[in-house]
């Protein structure tokens, strides 16, 4: 890290790390789950949005107070390698990447299914061609040009949304079969706890993402500053858009019945503007699923750098830096390059390893700031509301959040947790030696 050759520029203000973060979350999203979330919350799709934003915002507050404590790329890996130890971060390492490295194939795979469906004379393989090359060369070019590319398409997609949400608006102000506006989106007769509960887990996959930001600390001017107001301002503004959108929606579609739950948006679009107002909100989405892909991928590639630097993975490699656009150039190519294997993987099997893997940072994460409360308290006055009990909370929730995922989902997450064991055993000698790493001190 004193060189150059292996320093990341710093570049990114408040206003494009926030944006980055939306970004990856995608906001659009709250309008492509709706009918799921609908369905399982029996349309209370508002108060899951609710509890989920509650839920991880106590996640979001840790990360902003390790963001904060150790400002160095690398997320949870990082954090959990400066206050649980090598072995213990190389693991949360190894299972976030199910989380940061699976995300840009399913990005990428459903931006193209979105786009061959609208424009099918091209085949799904070369839309997906497209969206990979197009996005690894505006990120091989630094990340200045992602920034830029990044907030114009932001731009693009809040527009989309706004346009969707003005017009469910009129429709429940001038059609004469509207719903009254009333707060059955939040409770009603068909309401329970356990349904509430089981669609605020669903609805937490929206969130994810929040917390990739956190890679982009080296990028970042007064990272120490600037991440962990970021983060919070991410849920924050996430929550408040999913709430009130699915608000809306669930106003003009009441219940939770749908002829197709997983396209209930698009069918809503053509039942309050018509069929061309369904496609450009289509195109919206399109646009929003693009700049996902591109901070994903900015994401996943700076992970992937970090761990290389450290020599956990192998360093020539891994922890490159392109010497004029100080971009990991061979992370991104290898994400562009490992997400053609999507077009032979399943949406569910992608989506299961993505949670494991994010919960179980998640959980790791609000560990640390345990950790670092229990070490440093004798030194430093430090809140135990804020230090203990709220990353007590986060925990517990986020192992809840866990407990929630199928079985599928959690016995092909502990397989990819066993086989990083084995790998960490190679690594070390047989945990005889603590994993390579960099001397990042930790304030």
């Amino acid at each position: 890290m004193s060189n150059d050759s292996t320093t990341l520029a710093t570049r990114l203000s408040l206003t494009s790390v926030v944006l980055f973060g939306l970004a990856y979350m995608a906001p659009a999203i709250v309008m492509l789950m709706f009918g799921v979330i609908a369905s399982t919350s029996h349309g209370t799709a508002s108060t899951a949005y609710l509890v989920a934003t509650l839920a991880m915002l106590f996640t979001a507050l840790s990360y902003g107070k390790m963001a904060r404590i150790s400002p160095v790329s690398g997320s949870a890996y990082s954090y959990a390698r400066n206050m649980l130890g090598g072995h213990i971060g190389f693991l949360v390492g190894w299972a976030i990447l199910l989380d940061y490295f699976f995300l840009p194939m399913v990005a990428w795979l459903i931006q193209s299914l979105y786009l061959n469906a609208q424009f099918p004379g091209i085949p799904i393989w070369g839309w997906l061609l497209v969206n990979i090359g197009l996005t690894t060369l505006i990120n091989g070019l630094g990340i200045v040009l992602a920034d830029w590319v990044n907030r114009g398409l932001m731009l693009l997609t809040v527009a989309g949304i706004a346009a969707f949400v003005f017009m469910c608006v009129h429709f429940l102000g001038h059609a004469p079969t509207a719903p009254a506006v009333d707060f059955a989106p939040f409770w009603n007769e068909h309401s329970t706890f356990a349904a509430v509960t089981a669609a605020a887990a669903i609805a937490a996959y929206s969130f994810l993402g929040f917390d990739a930001v956190t890679t982009l600390s080296e990028e970042t001017v007064d990272a120490g500053r600037t991440v962990p107001r970021a983060i919070v301002l991410i849920v924050l503004i996430g929550g408040v858009l999913f709430v009130t959108v699915s608000f809306i929606m669930q106003l003009v579609h009441p219940g939770s019945v749908f002829d197709n739950e997983s396209t209930a948006s698009y069918g809503m679009s053509v039942r309050i503007g018509g069929q061309a107002f369904a496609d450009l909100i289509n195109s919206a989405v399109i646009v929003g699923g693009f700049a996902s892909g591109l901070a994903i991928q900015t994401s996943t590639s700076r992970l992937l750098y970090v761990m290389g630097r450290d020599g956990v993975l192998p360093r020539r490699f891994f922890g490159y830096l392109h010497p004029k656009f100080k971009t990991p150039l061979f992370n991104l190519i290898l994400v562009g390059v490992a997400s053609l294997g999507s077009l032979g993987l399943s949406l569910d099997t992608a989506t299961s390893f993505i949670n494991f893997g994010a919960f179980l940072a998640f959980t790791m994460v609000n560990v640390c700031v345990l950790a670092y409360y229990l070490r440093q308290r004798a030194t430093q006055r430090l809140s135990v509301f804020g230090y203990a009990v709220l990353p007590t909370i986060g925990a517990l929730v986020d192992i809840g959040l866990l407990t929630q995922l199928n079985w599928t989902a959690i016995g092909l997450g502990l397989a990819w947790l066993t086989l990083g064991i084995a790998y960490l055993a190679a690594l070390t000698g047989g945990f005889r030696r603590q994993p390579p790493e960099t001397d990042l001190a930790v304030a």
